[in-house]
């Protein structure tokens, strides 16, 4: 796991991300990366497809599987990326904080939904990723086993930055 992801969106090493944006707006930002109808491009290749909340039902899955054949209730991520040379889908979940707030029991739940997803996608051939890009309140010392935990069960985080490399891109 890498934490603490260097670099910026110019620098084309991650998506740095400074509060609550859309990926679609990030990815729009970098040099030779293009997103036309939630199409990834770089240098004008198809690389990927984003998915909002309930698009990666309707715009993805919906014509290969019934998603109740294999969970019992949708999980609606804040963004996905799959990415099609590896065959994986990112389930990015950002997390903003300013204050204590209902998020620290949310973070607990990733290895429930990372199971979930995979559980889901593995039917069509594809691996999920399950990944907080978390603001620096989260860096706080009190974070730290729920951070350790994430870590744990094969889920991720990166701080203000979702590296390109750990995306295959």
């Amino acid at each position: 796991m890498i934490k603490d992801g260097k670099g910026g969106a110019k620098t084309l090493t991650g998506l740095k991300f400074e509060s609550r944006v859309s990926l679609k707006d990030i990815f729009l930002s970098l040099p030779d990366f293009d997103v036309k109808e939630d199409i990834i491009y770089f240098k004008d290749k198809k690389v990927a497809q984003l998915f909002q909340k309930h698009k990666l039902y309707k715009n993805f899955l919906e014509s290969k599987i019934n998603y109740s054949d294999f969970i019992s209730k949708k999980l609606l991520p804040d963004e996905a990326i799959y990415v099609f040379k590896t065959k994986t889908m990112f389930i990015v979940e950002m997390k903003f904080q300013e204050v204590a707030g209902s998020v620290d029991e949310k973070l607990q739940t990733c290895d429930f939904k990372n199971k979930q997803y995979n559980k889901l996608l593995s039917n069509l051939g594809i691996k999920a990723k399950y990944v907080y890009v978390l603001n620096d309140w989260f860096k706080k010392k009190e974070y730290s086993d729920v951070l350790n935990y994430i870590s744990s069960v094969n889920c991720y985080y990166f701080f203000n930055v979702l590296p390109l490399e750990f995306l295959g891109l």
